[in-house]
Order: C-alpha cells, then sequence, then structure tokens
C-alpha cells in the first residue's frame, strides 16, 4: 500500500467550515517524539506516570488523524474538527488513511506514523483488534494513541472518546423507527462492515432493547454496505426485494444512510418504507425536505474530532494519565472527565427533524 506523505503547520485553525467538502489526503509529518525521559512502555501508561494538571502542552505538537477511511464526509467534519483544536494548540496537523474501510488496511499508516516520530494519533478503529499490535509499538515509540468513534481493545490506546454512551445511541434510533412504524413491523438494519466495534455494539444493543420495549418489531437481518455509498444502496435495494413486507430500515452509519436514502427518494417505496440511523444534517437535509424522511440522529462530528484532539495533547502534555476520574480542559467544549476503562463521552446524539435540521450546518 502505498503512502502519499504531506504535511502542514496550523495556526490558529480553519478559516471556515467548508468540510463536507473537504478531500484531505495528508499525512503525518516527521514530527519531534515527545520527550526523551519516558520510559518504554509508551504514551501514558497509568501505571508508570502521575498527571500533571497544570503540565504545558508542547510546542508544535505532531497530531496525526487516521479515520477508518478517506473521503468520508463524516470523518472530513471531525477532522476538521481536529484540525481546528491542533490550530488553537499551536500544533502540526496532518491526515492520512485508506481509501478502504478494511480490518487491516490502517496498520502500514500507523507503522509509518511510529517511524515518523507522532506525537499524537487520534484514530477510529476498522476493527478492534487488527491494529492493537501497530498501536502497541507506536505508543512504545512516544506516542499517545486516543481512539474516537469506533475503539479498539482499551489495552491498545490510551483514552477512547466515545460520541455518546453506546445504550444513547442504539435507544434513540429504535425509538425513532418505532414513532415511524407504529411499533410493530420488519426492520433490517443496514451497517457499514461486519468488524467495526461501534456498529457492532450498537447493533446487539439496538436489538435487544426492540425486543424489550417493541415485541411487536421484527429486526429481520442485517446487512453490510462497507461503508460504500454504491454497495449500501445496492443493500438497500437487495432488502426491499428479499423482504417485501419491510416496513423500515435502520442504518447506523453515515454512509449507509444517505445511500438508503438516495434509492428510497427515486423509488415506489418511499413513504412507505421508513428510514432512520446516524446521518450529518448536511447529507440528508434534502431527503428531509422531500419526505423520505422523517427523523434521524447523530452527535456533532466535528466536536468529537475536536474533542479528540485536546485529549490527546492533554495526555502528551502528562495533564492525564488516561485514570478514571482524571480531567481536562477541551477549549471551547470546557472540561471533560475520564471515566471507566480510559473513556470520554463527548454528550448524548441529537434528533434531527424538518422542524430543526435548517439550524446545522455540517
Amino acid at each position: 500500500m502505498s503512502l502519499f506523505l504531506t504535511s502542514r503547520r496550523v495556526r490558529g485553525g480553519l478559516t471556515g467550515l467548508a468540510v463536507a467538502a473537504m478531500v484531505l489526503t495528508t499525512a503525518a509529518c516527521g514530527g519531534t517524539t515527545r520527550g526523551e525521559d519516558e520510559g518504554s512502555s509508551g504514551g501514558n501508561d497509568a501505571a508508570g506516570a502521575s498527571a500533571d494538571p497544570d503540565a504545558e502542552i508542547p510546542a508544535d505538537l505532531a497530531v496525526a488523524f487516521l479515520p477508518k477511511q478517506l473521503n468520508n464526509p463524516y470523518f472530513d467534519v471531525a477532522a476538521a474538527g481536529s484540525e481546528r483544536a491542533v490550530g488553537e494548540i499551536d500544533g502540526e496537523f496532518s491526515q492520512v488513511g485508506p481509501s478502504e474501510a478494511s480490518a487491516s488496511s490502517q496498520v502500514s499508516y500507523i507503522n509509518t506514523l511510529t517511524q515518523q516520530g507522532a506525537d499524537v494519533i487520534l484514530t477510529s478503529a476498522n476493527d478492534p483488534n487488527a491494529i492493537c499490535g501497530a498501536l502497541d509499538q507506536a505508543r512504545s515509540g512516544g506516542a499517545s494513541v486516543v481512539t474516537f468513534d469506533s475503539d479498539t481493545d482499551p489495552e491498545c490506546r490510551d483514552l477512547f472518546i466515545n460520541q455518546a454512551t453506546a445504550d444513547g445511541i442504539a435507544q434513540t434510533q429504535v425509538d425513532l423507527m418505532a414513532e415511524q412504524i407504529g411499533g410493530s413491523g420488519q426492520v433490517a438494519i443496514l451497517s457499514a462492515t461486519a468488524n467495526a466495534t461501534n456498529q457492532n455494539t450498537w447493533i446487539e444493543l439496538m436489538t435487544e432493547y426492540a425486543a424489550q420495549e417493541y415485541p411487536d418489531m421484527e429486526i429481520v437481518t442485517t446487512v453490510y454496505g462497507d461503508d460504500e455509498d454504491e454497495k449500501s444502496f445496492q443493500e438497500t435495494q437487495g432488502l426491499l426485494q428479499t423482504y417485501p413486507e419491510l416496513k423500515g430500515i435502520i442504518s447506523p452509519t453515515t454512509v449507509g444512510i444517505s445511500a438508503a436514502a438516495r434509492y428510497l427518494s427515486g423509488s415506489e417505496y418511499k413513504g412507505r418504507v421508513a428510514l432512520t440511523g446516524l446521518g450529518t444534517p448536511n447529507q440528508m437535509r434534502e431527503f428531509v425536505q422531500d419526505g423520505t424522511v422523517t427523523a434521524f440522529a447523530l452527535w456533532n462530528p466535528e466536536d468529537l474530532g475536536y474533542l479528540a484532539a485536546y485529549a490527546g495533547a492533554a495526555l502528551a502534555a502528562g495533564q492525564i494519565t488516561g485514570e478514571e476520574g482524571e480531567s481536562f480542559e477541551a477549549g471551547d467544549l470546557g472540561e471533560y472527565e475520564v471515566g471507566a476503562d480510559g473513556v470520554v463521552v463527548l454528550g448524548e446524539p441529537t434528533v434531527f427533524t424538518a422542524d430543526n435540521i435548517d439550524d446545522f450546518d455540517f
């Protein structure tokens, strides 16, 4: 897998947020490693370090952003948030990543970042275990590793920035579907990749919650669009052919829900088959306005990327080590506390409808 490596220094953040159209293909530049006096155990091993909340963030901190895949609108927005945060701390931001979201596609990029001496690696994992070996090497080399959106095994990173509680995300999507179909009928799930940690957690919780709260709602199958627009479009078509009595589709992925909406909007199923899930307002606005979609949910991915970058900077500075109960400042978002297993929660999801969708621009 070839790497096209460029970099840039950020001062003062972004000038505007035309992030939906951003195509960030930069990769991590050769930065300086954080202190030479750190142990070989890596990033911020809480067992061998103590937090200093007053520590200053190192100058020119090299922060690398590694999404599941490049040219994904959701991660473009998250990257813009990270870039803005890195600009606020006068750091050096870069982005690198694969063109497809396969289980091991991120490994070579992590290895390159380690060789370049990245201070902080922010990543959304395509697989909870496939990148652990590479991340362990990065941490041994001195990098702080922060996962966001989709976690690895907790042993492989320093912190996980969770967009919302898993229960909250799962229950919101099921409740939205139940409202639209009267709490009964066949429902299918259009997911991203089969190995995506976050997707699988949400699907398990959605299935359990639906069975408990809406016993007449039957989740008949889960299909995978691999976070590819065309495949997700085709999977939507296949669901409607296979399940002629289908009343709704839940797609907990921004690529999937927009592809499904695009198919439904031009088909005989518009207005007959409900669609909800997780999407960005800018992706979904036309489908809400034309009546294809009634309601969907998401957190602000720009805030997610912004918080992840500040968390990485706090780790690199030694302000926190990842221990439960520690707290740090995250710029405009304020103070956040580290929870159990090194998890920091951004907040609860927002529901978007025709009444409020024009209030948002991401």
